[in-house]
């Protein structure tokens, strides 16, 4: 049994515990970074995606660079780039990697933060508009002879690319938890992407991707699922809570709406992920075998907010209960960045890796 971890890099020293307090990129800070994930034994990093952030394709390639196997998971929101110039430059990028390169496709929940680079379309027509745009992508790199497109979004002539992928088409990661989302992701994803919910509601999601890509004529189980989390460990179980504490208590001291973090757009735009992840913390602070919805109540629940917490053992058996309902890749990301990986890579990756080879 083999699952898939998840890591994800930054262009700085940063998180909700941590204000940013130096350039926004960092290139030695992206080095470290990179370099504690493989060393650590990930997969591959997740490079997100924000209308303030750095340009994910240049901080791939300077990681990819600096790394020997770690693989890339390449945030992409459809609109800002057209899809036959997208297919070669994530074409390139993967050539240029060696085939590490795979793209997570994000559609856009905030209308505010769409328009910051000039997209006015609404929520409906951003994930018309995906749907159309990996049909494209996929036919660029599918096709020997120049081609054809007229649909709703995109019209071009004669498109055709010299560069393909390393293994002739990218791994697709798929992100979203309304109708829409399941709609497309289940036509095109290859790792549907979930946010930290409780058991029941994760299994509930996970059967309706499957179902949306069995409508799509697919075989449902060739679809894997990602679920996200912020893991927070301690030699003990006591020392873990006492530790989380201590970051709740961080994130309510900080302004979590200000400038240049998740939260800078209206809550009322919030996604459906979000507010699932809200509903989950209106139910109670503690799921299941360690998750707290507490950092994502107080956030907002921007982003992937909801924590795993206990010794690495109790961390382990938690997320290896996700695994058993299904999930296929584990994305984790810390509160304190690089120390937490490299704590990860000592005490949690290898437990769950050793267990599963028991199985």
């Amino acid at each position: 049994m083999a699952v898939e971890f998840v890591g994800m890099i930054r262009t700085a020293d940063t998180s909700e515990i941590r204000p940013p307090s130096g350039p926004a990129v960092d290139p030695d800070y992206v080095r470290r970074f990179a370099q504690a994930h493989e060393e650590a034994g990930f997969d591959r990093v997740l490079i997100g995606y924000h209308s303030w952030d750095a340009d994910g394709f240049a901080v791939a390639g300077h990681a990819a660079a600096r790394t020997e196997r770690l693989g890339f998971l390449l945030a992409h929101r459809p609109g800002f780039v057209a899809p036959t110039l997208a297919a070669r430059k994530l074409a390139t990028v993967d050539q240029l990697t060696g085939g590490r390169l795979a793209v997570h496709v994000i559609s856009g929940a905030s209308d505010t933060e769409q328009r910051r680079d000039g997209d006015y379309s609404d929520k409906s027509a951003r994930y018309r508009r995906t749907d159309e745009y990996l049909d494209v992508v996929r036919r660029v790199w599918e096709a020997e002879e120049p081609i054809d497109h007229e649909g709703e979004f995109y019209r071009f002539a004669g498109s055709h690319s010299e560069v393909k992928p390393v293994d002739g088409r990218l791994p697709i990661y798929f992100g979203g938890s309304s109708a829409d989302a399941y709609r497309v992701g289940g036509k095109h994803a290859d790792v549907f992407a979930l946010w930290g919910e409780p058991l029941a509601e994760t299994a509930a999601q996970i059967a309706a991707v499957r179902k949306s890509a069995a409508e799509h004529g697919r075989n449902p189980d060739d679809v894997g699922i990602s679920v996200s989390f912020r893991p927070i460990i301690g030699r003990t179980d006591a020392e873990a809570w006492e530790r989380a504490h201590g970051i709740l208590d961080t994130i309510t001291s900080r302004n979590p709406g200000s400038p240049g973090t998740m939260l800078a757009f209206p809550s009322a735009e919030r996604g459906v992920g979000s507010q699932r992840l809200l509903d989950a913390a209106d139910k109670g602070d503690r799921h299941d075998r360690a998750l707290w919805t507490a950092p994502a109540k107080a956030t907002g629940a921007a982003g992937n907010s909801t924590a795993l917490v206990g010794s690495p053992e109790t961390v382990a058996r938690a997320l290896l209960d996700y695994v058993d309902i299904g999930v296929t890749t584990l994305l984790i990301r810390g509160y304190e960045p690089l120390e937490d990986v490299v704590d990860w890579g000592h005490h949690l990756l290898p437990l769950v890796r050793q267990e599963l080879a028991n199985r």
